[in-house]
């Protein structure tokens, strides 16, 4: 149940090296984490500028991890290889509708 991460900055603070494959798991972990840090950012000592640049990080990368477990579970419920599911860019992942 891995899939290949082709996106370095996406795998930025998960356990797994870039370019190896992560579980579900591994990325439901990582959108928990992006979620605690977005929590977070109301507290800290950054300026206005640099708290949104940092907001919108987060939200490009927990619009990815969320695509991508997406994919795989298309593939899974299709009869595919969950495998087969690759981080799409944030340029186009970030044009969706939720």
């Amino acid at each position: 149940m891995l899939c290949t991460c082709p996106d370095k900055a996406w795998i930025e603070g998960t356990s797994a090296p870039y370019g190896l494959r992560m579980a579900d798991d591994d990325i439901l972990s990582r959108i928990k984490s992006l979620v605690d840090e977005e929590r977070s950012l109301a507290g800290d000592s950054e300026s206005p500028q640099d708290r949104q640049a940092r907001r919108q990080r987060i939200e490009e990368q927990l619009d990815q991890c969320w695509d991508l477990l997406r994919q795989r579970q298309a593939l899974r419920d299709s009869g595919g290889d969950p495998d087969a599911a690759h981080a799409r860019p944030i340029s186009e992942v970030e044009g969706y509708l939720q």
